[in-house]
């Protein structure tokens, strides 16, 4: 298979230059171990071909705009995908990384949505996005990944018909054992991580663990949908609009285990619990939100494909962009080092977080949150249980295994969201 290309080089490729130049020793060594990796593999690593207005070469006399930034590198597994037909738009028209920011969108899917791939970038083309420089598109995450910026990683296999979750987690956790070793290869050594494909949690332990020369703390699942449900439903039932809930945090997994924190959360500054009432959010929020996923299907008959872009999109925002004062999001991280009781290390667990605009991420500090309240406490040690128990089944393949794991899932015991099976 000859993966598809289509480059633009920009005005914006001399101001690289340098820096690239700095980077290129160590980014040759990488691509020669990539590629005899990929030959050891029969990976097809072919010459690039290019198509349609990305082929165009600017002339010297085309430039961008000053005010414009060095281009940023995004790719995208699962990119011929629903949830990639709303997300790849909303990157390309500077909605998520902003107005001066230039992008390349490096695309990948599979041997079978090949020929849907390129007319994703047909669509890209007819759009006319003035800050879209290049787009690339293939199925070989190692050409596809080389020096990205952000890698969105969307694509996973859904569960078949009889199939065991303790299956499902050995599938798909294969796919991010290969994705997270072709990270390792070629991506930006600063590269951010965001999985979404499900079970995200536990994938993005095992693709952190196969990129061991990159930041742990760049490795992101999504649970940003499940705070964006969780504001409107607390904004529908306290008559407030949604821009006036702060402060809730997910935590754990992204499952039905999820804990929706009311505890903390605010609702136009004050405790949401002295608004709404402590009954219905234990009683009927709770589980409204760990259930949302079902209960859209069986109204519309699909999975939440726009919604979860937009809480993509929204991830992504909250890390280049300063969090305000006193609040804070939700983002699944590696828990190793974090300050709250009963949160062990080792675990992809989802926690409150804070950035300056960088990209980067502080966890809030435990002093500023009732971690005492005893019905948070059981919550998410429900959740702490379930993730420890999907690491077991999955212990061989990560890098660094739990002496003496073992895989004790109760397949009775359904907890993945309807829909993200």
């Amino acid at each position: 298979f000859k993966m598809a290309v289509m480059a633009v080089r920009s005005g914006a490729t001399a101001a690289r230059g340098t820096h690239k130049a700095a980077r290129a020793p160590q980014r040759q060594a990488r691509r020669v171990a990539a590629r005899a990796a990929a030959a050891a593999e029969d990976v097809d690593t072919s010459a690039l071909e290019c198509f349609g207005v990305f082929c165009h070469q600017l002339s010297d006399e085309e430039e961008t705009p000053k005010t414009w930034k060095k281009t940023i590198r995004v790719a995208v597994s699962g990119a011929a995908g629903q949830i990639s037909n709303h997300l790849l738009f909303m990157l390309a028209s500077g909605e998520v990384f902003g107005a001066e920011q230039p992008i390349a969108l490096q695309l990948l899917g599979s041997v079978r949505s090949a020929e849907a791939l390129e007319g994703v970038a047909m669509e890209l083309e007819d759009s006319l996005y003035p800050l879209l420089r290049e787009v690339k598109v293939g199925i070989d995450p190692r050409q596809v990944f080389e020096d990205a910026d952000w890698a969105l990683l969307i694509g996973a296999k859904p569960r078949g018909p009889g199939m065991e979750r303790s299956d499902l987690l050995d599938l798909n956790g294969q796919i991010f054992v290969e994705q997270g070793k072709a990270l390792n290869d070629v991506a930006s050594r600063d590269c951010k991580v965001v999985i979404v494909g499900n079970p995200c949690n536990t994938n993005t332990l095992i693709c952190s663990q196969n990129a061991p020369d990159l930041p742990k703390e760049n490795f992101h699942a999504l649970t940003r949908l499940d705070e964006n449900r969780a504001k409107c439903q607390m904004a529908i039932q306290s008559g407030y609009f949604y821009d006036r809930i702060t402060n809730v945090t997910i935590w754990g997994n992204h499952s039905t285990t999820q804990v929706p924190d009311f505890v903390n959360a605010r609702i136009a500054g004050k405790k949401a619990s002295n608004i709404i009432g402590r009954t219905w959010l234990e009683e009927d929020f709770t589980p409204k939100i760990q259930t949302r996923g079902g209960a859209l299907i069986k109204k519309w008959g699909r999975s939440s494909a726009a919604s979860t872009a937009v809480s993509i999109a929204d991830h992504i925002r909250s890390l280049v962009t300063p969090t305000p004062e006193g609040d804070w999001f939700s983002m699944a991280v590696i828990s190793d080092g974090n300050p709250y009781p009963g949160v062990p290390d080792g675990l992809c667990f989802s926690m409150p977080c804070r950035s300056t605009g960088d990209g980067s991420y502080e966890l809030v500090p435990a002093e500023e949150l009732n971690m005492e309240d005893p019905w948070l406490q059981e919550k998410i040690a429900a959740s702490v249980d379930e993730l420890s128990k999907e690491k077991g089944c999955v212990s061989h393949l990560l890098v660094a295994p739990e002496p003496g794991a073992t895989c004790t899932i109760n397949e009775e015991a359904d907890t993945w969201i309807e829909g993200e099976k």
